[in-house]
């Protein structure tokens, strides 16, 4: 059954209003605005907002076509749409476009709202009421917060440098408990450091003990602290960061303020064997579980994946820029020859662009190659002091600056329509910290949850202008290894595996020590770091030291 929304005082308003056939939405008279999601304190004025009845007409700003069966009351395919509401194009609803055919689903459509009754549930679904508006109409775009400045002259990330890394084994259905896998890659990254376990007085993960049911997780720090002794004096694990890399970006703060010396941070994956164990069944995601809070407004949809959600942002870009997927399709292809060179990566074997259109499709734009690999596998490195990051058996790598703050709505379908959200705030805070440009970058290592990540923090952290992106990885050329900018040469997370953001940190370290082997980019210096893959995100830049 698919999942639906958990009814509360504050969405039972939009979850019934179906039952009388007329759409409602909050409404703050004090900013003259509509508010979506719900909210019991409007976000500007700070008044109580009401309940208005709205006409139910709107217009597709986004959307994919969904061909995964995520759940067995849907039949694929089926439409996901994101559609602006006619009273404010600012207010969007993830939903679901009915009664039309793909081939006529098109950006500027015209639709009106219909109800699907699921038990007290009524979804409100669109269903199209003419052509779509054959002139390119630019819709509006959020304005982001300015870039803050640095609140003191000195950076912490002159205080810490990364001195050790680790991996565990890399593999799908390895049928191995997700502990050892954390195990190992935690004792390679001490042993790499020149360190013992005695040594190590702070712990850092990401998301920490709660992503165990859906192998995300090895458990977090209690159990990691407890099998390997440590005794720390700092340790964090959570999810709210910016990004994977934000447990990394705790760490370094942590050690500059002088609480920690060297914090062994880790995180892993397990996702293959989790699945193989069934530890999905009682999760929620496809059950009769009710949902809340931002899922909610997606699942009872079948917007059951991140790549169902930037794939609404992925068809807008492509019909304002005029992308194809043949365009995209080169970033896939450019690192599945790096992986080539990889031996711990999942998928090494040699792919052309022909491979990649004939694959089959995924939630349109996305196709098999677009989306990441699942894998079982951790990765873990060692933050340290940086007076004692040369007393190791390698150069340290050291911190140049970090990207975590926010500017734009921290949403999956309220925010901007041209590129994966929450990249605009790490991408640009970055450079504020820094003299270097992109221009100095030597190789990229930016977050490929889905193809199109990877297209966004291009254009985001300045390499091609907005817009360009698609362009710019065409042919591969620009973004190989001996291209412009060398994009994850390892293979990223579409060929070596999802690591889930740790893995980019993990290249980083073997590029600028020049450990890369065959699929080393030669003379690199200054490796930048995203992750993040929707929102929160983050970014580093990392320089040999």
């Amino acid at each position: 059954m698919r999942p639906l929304p958990k009814l509360t005082p504050d969405n039972e308003f939009f979850w019934t209003s179906g039952a009388d056939g007329v759409l409602r939405l909050q409404y703050c008279e004090e900013c003259d605005r509509y508010l979506h999601p719900s909210a019991a304190i409007c976000p500007q004025g700070a008044g109580v907002p009401t309940v208005r009845e709205v006409s139910g007409r709107a217009t597709v700003v986004g959307f994919t076509v969904n061909y995964q069966p995520w759940l067995q009351d849907m039949e694929i395919p089926y439409i996901i749409g994101l559609v602006a509401i006619e009273e404010d194009p600012m207010v969007r609803l993830t939903t679901l476009i009915v009664d039309a055919d793909p081939a006529d689903v098109a950006i500027g459509l015209p639709v009106e709202v219909r109800f699907e009754q699921h038990q007290d549930v009524w979804l409100p679904v669109f269903a199209p009421t003419g052509d779509p508006r054959s002139e390119q109409v630019e819709y509006p775009e959020p304005a982001l917060a300015p870039v803050r400045p640095m609140p003191t002259a000195e950076k912490f990330e002159s205080r810490v440098a990364i001195t050790g890394v680790g991996m565990s084994e890399v593999g799908r259905r390895l049928g191995r408990h997700p502990m050892s896998l954390a195990l190992d890659a935690c004792r390679e990254a001490v042993a790499d450091a020149g360190l013992t376990m005695a040594d190590i007085d702070g712990l850092s993960t990401y998301p920490g003990g709660g992503g165990m049911d859906n192998g995300f997780s090895e458990g977090g720090i209690y159990p990691i602290a407890n099998a390997l002794e440590i005794a720390p004096t700092w340790f964090c694990g959570t999810a709210e960061t910016p990004g994977q890399s934000g447990s990394v970006v705790n760490a370094m703060l942590a050690v500059a303020s002088g609480l920690c010396r060297h914090v062994l941070c880790f995180r892993t994956v397990w996702e293959t064997t989790a699945i193989a164990w069934g530890n999905r069944e009682n999760s929620g995601v496809g059950g009769a579980a009710r949902v809340s809070g931002e899922m909610e407004w997606r699942l009872p949809y079948g917007a059951m994946s991140a790549g169902n959600w930037i794939a609404l942002m992925a068809s807008h870009y492509f019909h304002r820029y005029g992308a194809t997927r043949e365009q995209l399709g080169w970033v896939p292809v450019t690192q599945r020859a790096g992986a080539a060179h990889n031996p711990v990566a999942v998928y090494q074997e040699p792919m052309t662009i022909d491979d990649y259109l004939d694959a089959r499709m995924i939630t349109t734009p996305f196709g098999l190659f677009d989306c990441d690999v699942p894998c079982d596998g951790a990765t873990a490195l060692v933050v340290s002091a940086v007076e004692s990051a040369y007393d190791g058996p390698h150069s340290p790598v050291l911190v140049e600056a970090v990207g975590t703050q926010v500017r734009e709505r921290v949403s999956w379908d309220q925010g901007t329509l041209l590129h994966e959200p929450m990249v605009a705030g790490p991408a640009t805070q970055l450079w504020s910290r820094t003299d270097l440009k992109p221009t100095d970058v030597d190789v990229a290592l930016l977050y490929d949850g889905f193809s199109f990540n990877a297209l966004s923090w291009l254009e985001g952290l300045g390499f091609c202008a907005k817009g360009e992106g698609a362009a710019f990885v065409e042919g591969g050329h620009r973004i190989a290894r001996d291209g412009e900018i060398p994009l994850n040469p390892h293979g990223g997370q579409l060929s070596a595996g999802r690591l889930h953001g740790y893995g980019f940190l993990h290249e980083a370290v073997i590029q600028l020590r020049g450990h890369g082997g065959g699929r080393q980019v030669g003379g690199a210096e200054v490796a930048v770091v995203s992750a993040g893959g929707g929102h929160p995100g983050g970014a580093l830049l990392f320089v040999k030291g």
